[in-house]
């Protein structure tokens, strides 16, 4: 945001951790502009206090400060990727994720990739398959989208590769998961 100064924050990947972040800053009298999902925007530098209790707070709800410059690039990879796939579509709907994520974060997608590699263990392919499938298994257990929605709202050439992916990702068919489904929190992909 404009003149503001942003503070990555690592596992704040959802609007419910966005409504708590929110609470707890105002409840504590830390002055913020906007709060998204990985970063809160202030418009002057916190003291060293309200520095701490921020830390404090973060650490109490299960977040914490993202200070270091390539985790902030990673944070902000996750991000990105988890507001196209749980929030919907930001990017170009044809664009691919390395062009959008080259775009938006501003390096090469060969360095951001390495470094997402690196710092996750993980690549970033392998992280938006996995929100990909966990979005898919929002949308089963909500039973309000057929297969083939879900394929074309999730962005896959057919309903197919999104069954053959799913069953790599989770060892279940979709209509098996139907039965049985449970969904893990973002903040733990």
């Amino acid at each position: 945001m404009q003149n503001s100064i942003e503070i990555a924050v690592k596992n704040m990947v959802c609007n419910r951790c966005i409504k708590v972040v929110k609470e707890e800053l105002t409840k504590n009298n830390i002055n913020f502009t906007f709060i998204d999902l990985g970063k809160i925007y202030i418009s002057e530098p916190l003291t060293n206090l309200e520095n701490k209790i921020l830390k404090q707070i973060l650490k109490k709800e299960g977040f914490e400060l993202v200070e270091d410059k390539e985790a902030i690039i990673v944070n902000k990879i996750k991000s990105l990727v988890i507001k196209n796939i749980h929030q919907g579509k930001v990017k170009p709907l044809h664009q691919n994720f390395s062009d959008y994520l080259t775009s938006e974060i501003g390096n090469e997608y060969s360095h951001i990739s390495k470094l997402f590699s690196e710092i996750e263990g993980n690549t970033i392919e392998h992280y938006i398959i996995q929100q990909r499938i966990e979005r898919a298994k929002e949308f089963i257990i909500y039973n309000e989208l057929t297969l083939s929605q879900i394929s074309y709202e999730l962005n896959y050439s057919s309903p197919q590769h999104l069954s053959r992916q799913f069953k790599q990702v989770t060892g279940l068919t979709p209509s098996e998961f139907k039965k049985i489904g449970s969904r893990k929190k973002l903040d733990t992909i």
